[in-house]
């Protein structure tokens, strides 16, 4: 078995840096660290991802599925003030629940990237919890 000491960064596939840029700034408000010919290298709260082109097609969730998507913490004031501030850029929550069950608990509103990435931000208030079925 392997022994990893931490995470280093994710990738999310992405068609127009710039756009892509735009929405995880200014929508997001996450970091830019840096950028060069076809990644971006973003960062939230000291962990990092990097936006990287693609140009294989992007939409690993049909319509409004969920099931891969990236997860963002907020806290309970930041929750309900980012609904507002998506509503009012156009980015349209299609999901929200409010899980008490399950290895999160928390509210959650899942919304698409420019790519229709699904992104997730949560009101995290528990998790993740130990080994149990779901």
């Amino acid at each position: 078995m392997l022994r990893t000491s931490g995470f280093v960064h994710f990738t999310i596939p992405v068609k127009d840096l710039d756009r892509s840029e735009d929405f995880y700034t200014k929508i997001l408000g996450l970091k830019k660290l840096r950028r060069n010919r076809h990644m971006i290298f973003m960062e939230s709260d000291g962990v990092c991802f990097v936006l990287t082109h693609s140009e294989n097609p992007i939409d690993p969730n049909p319509g409004d599925q969920h099931d891969i998507h990236t997860a963002f913490r907020v806290t309970s004031e930041e929750y309900d003030r980012a609904k507002q501030f998506l509503a009012s850029h156009g980015v349209r929550i299609f999901k929200e629940e409010d899980r008490s069950t399950g290895t999160f608990h928390g509210r959650s509103a899942y919304f698409h990237d420019p790519d229709r990435n699904v992104i997730e931000i949560i009101d995290l208030v528990r998790g993740p919890i130990g080994d149990h079925e779901d």
